[in-house]
């Protein structure tokens, strides 16, 4: 099968499933033209949950966490966004507060675009508009499959068949598989499978175990994706 790539022609180096390396050369030249460009560095916020703000960050490099705060106060790890990614978007589109927070995991280079420059770009660029709504509703798709795993699936089960959507999202071709380019911690992993620690650590040594990933510094590899994908009970990809 096909690994994952970089989009190599954009000058980007961003990853083939991001917002950005799914547009066409023109589209994306006049977007990047919009807003001004921003630095964040380690831990600090791009946007807050319940913020009345409304522009959109394009993600040109680094690494962030999507996170939000129920009422009793606790956090959850929502989403993983990288450069090619497009953070804020919802509140830009739609007059509505802040969904949801966006952290950065070390420096994060990105440009701010105005809600007023986003509508007017999709309503010249339909092509955008059209790749827009697929990465909206694929992050929906995201949330709808993690709320059925929490029944339907076992934890390892549950954590690799994250490992194997952030794979064909964000996954990079390595030397020794496919690497994410990030790791995340136990309690992360623990949030985003609805699981408690001590059992997502034994699954994720189970799967070190048998050869499936290999976790170093800042990086997660998944040294073979059609077993990863076996384990995770998932079909093979359709191969055009």
């Amino acid at each position: 099968m096909d690994a994952p790539r970089r989009n190599a022609g954009r000058g980007g180096g961003w990853p083939r499933g991001s917002f950005l390396a799914r547009l066409a050369d023109a589209a994306l030249q006049d977007l990047l033209a919009l807003g001004r460009p921003r630095v964040f560095e380690a831990k600090e916020v791009l946007v807050r949950q319940g913020d009345v703000d409304r522009h959109a960050l394009l993600l040109l490099s680094g690494f962030t966490k999507v996170t939000a705060t129920v009422e009793n106060g606790r956090e959850s790890l929502l989403a993983i966004r990288l450069g090619g990614d497009i953070v804020g978007e919802m509140a830009a589109i739609a007059d509505m507060p802040r969904t949801a927070t966006v952290t950065a995991c070390g420096r994060v280079r990105a440009r701010a675009v105005s809600h007023e420059a986003l509508r007017a770009f999709l309503l010249r660029c339909p092509d955008a508009a059209v790749v827009m709504t697929g990465i909206l509703s694929e992050r929906l798709r995201w949330a709808n499959n993690r709320r059925l795993e929490f029944r339907g699936y076992n934890v390892k089960e549950r954590l690799a068949r994250i490992l194997v959507d952030l794979a064909s999202i964000h996954g990079v071709q390595g030397r020794k598989g496919v690497e994410l380019g990030f790791t995340l911690t136990q309690p992360e992993m623990a949030a985003l499978t609805g699981a408690a620690e001590p059992t997502v650590h034994k699954a994720l040594k189970d799967l070190r175990d048998a050869e499936l990933i290999g976790t170093g510094y800042r990086t997660t590899t998944i040294r073979d994706l059609d077993r990863l994908r076996v384990e995770a009970r998932l079909p093979a990809p359709d191969i055009c």
